[in-house]
């Protein structure tokens, strides 16, 4: 047992000391990831902008015009130190994972060790999956569908137009993005759960029918007012939802696979005694 864990005790005193240097390593990432992605700032924001472009252009307008705004002296700066945040997060997230493994992983068997390391890997990929569809499709379409809504000018018609804040649209986007990033963590969830035995497979399936209202639900709350968003969230949350299960029936069929192992060699043992 001691190959597989570490069983050493040890007394509080050096847990919350081990804590603090993970912490403070977590936070020197963070703050020199924070320091590079505030000096690229503005290249940072003008990528986030290109969606918006996007969607000027499938609204058939000049994209030459196409321009966000900010109506207090300090909105810019704060929008890229937010900017600078949200990326220092994305760019440390390996190395605070790191710390968190290397605090945990002593207290883990051998097996457990070996089942936590792919989730740990899938968890940032399938959010990077989330944030990808969020940039390179649903920021566009959410951005044209409030385009739509613009008046030109005409007989006894004002012309309105949508003039974007640049702290209103980061917000949107971070919306979007965490919103699905979370969603796309469903898998990971789940199939953590279904190993621990906490959740099963079939469990799951009858459940579907409250769970694709409950993503209408969640969908409606995380994303703008507009029925495209909502949609848009609705159904990659309930695609997930029958990839995870899925998912959690490879997890039981693999543990009744290696339970029968173990009968097998028990009962061979129990002969050859």
């Amino acid at each position: 047992m001691s190959d597989d864990i570490e069983d050493k005790p040890q007394p509080l005193v050096e847990h919350l000391m081990e804590l603090r240097t993970r912490l403070i390593w977590s936070l020197l990432a963070f703050f020199i990831a924070f320091i590079v992605c505030f000096f690229f700032a503005k290249h940072l924001f003008n990528l986030l902008v290109i969606p918006y472009k996007w969607a000027v252009i499938w609204a058939h307008l000049d994209v030459a015009k196409a321009e966000l705004i900010y109506t207090a002296p300090q909105e810019f700066f704060f929008t890229q130190v937010k900017v600078a945040m949200f990326s220092a997060m994305v760019l440390a997230f390996p190395v605070i994972a790191a710390q968190l493994y290397k605090f945990v992983a002593p207290g883990l068997y051998k097996n457990e060790r070996q089942a936590f390391l792919p989730f740990l890997v899938a968890s940032p990929v399938l959010f990077l999956m989330g944030a990808a569809l969020v940039y390179f499709f649903f920021t566009p379409m959410v951005m044209w569908f409030f385009l739509a809504m613009q008046q030109a000018p005409g007989e006894g018609d004002v012309a309105i137009s949508l003039m974007p804040k640049v702290s209103e649209y980061l917000s949107l986007i971070m919306s979007l993005v965490f919103a699905f990033g979370l969603v796309f963590q469903l898998p990971v969830v789940t199939t953590l759960l279904a190993r621990v035995g906490i959740l099963e497979a079939k469990w799951l399936a009858e459940k579907r029918k409250y769970f694709i209202v409950i993503a209408f639900i969640v969908a409606a709350v995380l994303t703008p007012p507009d029925p495209m968003s909502q949609i848009g969230l609705a159904l990659p949350t309930i695609i997930l939802y029958e990839v995870s299960i899925y998912a959690a029936r490879i997890v039981e069929r693999n543990r009744a696979k290696a339970s029968s192992a173990e009968e097998e060699t028990s009962t061979e043992l129990s002969e050859r005694s």
